[in-house]
């Protein structure tokens, strides 16, 4: 069981990765798009905050991680960017996650910079995909 499982981690490893990807890059489709809606949309189109600085971050590195092009310097970015957005806006809210809502934050981070030491995995545009030894 546990070789079956473990010959199908580069798959699921690709699969957290696009999904991560997507996701992200649907708050930079939300500051920037308008879409979806919600108290975010459209606040990145002026580019006088630091939110819409992070969208552009959020649209390029997501579409770059879901595709798996150029994955681990776009997750690099992205890990940064989520790091940065949990200690400026979100921690000095409250010291605990669960309270100052940067819980999302902080699992982007590292979910991004475990992308930086792991690879796309597979169903990536790159083909690098991480071969199981």
């Amino acid at each position: 069981m546990t070789n079956q499982l473990d010959d199908k981690a580069p798959l699921m490893l690709g699969v957290l990765r696009i999904m991560a990807g997507l996701l992200f890059l649907a708050h930079g489709t939300q500051k920037f798009l308008g879409f979806p809606h919600g108290q975010m949309a459209g606040m990145g189109l002026a580019l006088d905050n630091p939110g819409a600085y992070a969208g552009i971050i959020e649209l390029v590195a997501g579409a770059l991680i879901a595709l798996g092009l150029f994955t681990r310097p776009a997750a690099f970015l992205a890990s940064g960017t989520m790091a940065a957005a949990y200690f400026i806006g979100h921690a000095p809210q409250n010291f605990w996650p669960v309270n100052n809502m940067g819980d999302a934050a902080i699992l982007y981070c590292f979910v991004f910079l475990y992308f930086v030491f792991a690879g796309p995995g597979r169903l990536s545009v790159s083909g690098t995909a991480q071969r199981a030894a």
